[in-house]
């Protein structure tokens, strides 16, 4: 079943993509939470009416955020996390962390677009991948350090 997607969803594509899905998850998901509708020819058709009238809206969205990874670019962030004597980290940091710890270095980052790669369980130096847009991602370094 092929659905044009309305908002970005996490492993599948972005906005506007036109993707191939397995015909429960369109219907008993996608469809009914409103992520997504029916690829017909009329919604292809409009799909592309609209494409051609946000060219220049979705120009300056890229623009803004490679504006803000060239800011976010040499930043390091210091999360303080409750650790045993070993260095273990009692639970884990997450991306919910990460998205905080950035917003008290003034970058307002919705914790959905920040991937972290391997789990962080442990103190130590890791790195968070946060997805600006579809063409413009950032790495960003953090270290985990243990709370008093």
């Amino acid at each position: 079943m092929q659905v044009i997607l309305k908002e970005d969803v996490v492993n599948l594509g972005y906005a506007d993509d036109i993707v191939t899905v397995k015909d429960g998850y369109g219907r008993n998901y996608l469809i009914p939470q409103g992520k997504a509708v029916i690829a017909s020819k009329s919604a292809v058709s409009m799909l592309q009416e609209n494409r051609k009238q946000r060219t220049h809206k979705l120009e300056k969205i890229k623009n803004d955020a490679q504006a803000l990874a060239t800011k976010m670019e040499g930043l390091s962030l210091t999360i303080g996390a409750k650790t045993s004597s070993t260095g273990s980290i009692f639970g884990s940091v997450s991306n919910i962390q990460v998205a905080e710890e950035l917003g008290r270095q003034g970058f307002e980052v919705d914790r959905k677009i920040i991937l972290i790669k391997e789990p962080v369980k442990e103190v130590g130096s890791y790195k968070a991948l946060v997805r600006l847009h579809k063409e413009v991602s950032v790495e960003i370094p953090f270290e985990v350090i243990s709370e008093s």
